[in-house]
């Protein structure tokens, strides 16, 4: 397929989503493998049934969230984090990635009914950065331990942490014990395409 033929497709799939829900869709941006659709909440689920269903995107990718507290574009008082969904189409070569933005604490719909693979990334999702996944079967950490407190992929988390694991002889057992390691930055952060000169 050439490329104009993939970006005909993609404008297709943007274009069914528009006239099915409406203003819905927030916003669609051309992303450096494939197009962008910012969707808000509320029709989640029935979008990546659409799209499942309609246009053969039956294989999730990923599911991942993002703190934008210290991303230039971020605007106070906007939602914090957003949930980005990459999907695939294996019959067509082709994907999709569609993004929705939530504030913290707030629910997203869980998209496990969609596709069963969905369940570990929104668990992985939920732990590193906090973000809820309403009707999810077992919401649970999967990559910290249990106890562990925070998430610690939000920009706002320290470093080094709050606390070290250590193995105590005396108790013969795990604890934890307040972090004494101090945060050095040593290479300051850039964007791409802002400050370059």
């Amino acid at each position: 397929m050439s490329d104009t033929g993939k970006s005909q497709s993609i404008s297709s799939e943007i274009e069914a989503l528009r006239s099915q829900f409406g203003d819905a869709v927030l916003d669609v941006k051309e992303g450096l493998d494939c197009s962008v659709v910012y969707l808000d909440k509320s029709v989640l689920v029935e979008a990546c049934i659409s799209l499942r269903d309609d246009h053969g995107y039956d294989e999730l990718i990923d599911i991942c969230g993002v703190d934008m507290l210290e991303h230039p574009a971020y605007v106070q008082g906007e939602p914090r984090f957003e949930v980005v969904y990459h999907m695939l189409s294996v019959k067509f070569n082709k994907r999709f990635r569609m993004k929705v933005r939530v504030h913290d604490r707030e629910l997203v719909d869980s998209v496990v009914e969609v596709w069963p693979t969905a369940n570990w990334f929104e668990r992985e999702a939920f732990d590193l950065v906090g973000i809820i996944f309403n009707h999810h079967p077992d919401l649970r950490r999967i990559l910290t331990d249990y106890g562990f407190e925070g998430h610690p992929l939000r920009k706002d988390f320290p470093v080094v942490g709050r606390a070290e694991l250590f193995f105590d002889e005396l108790q013969w057992r795990c604890v934890y014990k307040p972090n004494k390691v101090e945060n050095r930055v040593l290479i300051p952060k850039t964007w791409p395409g802002v400050d370059r000169g």
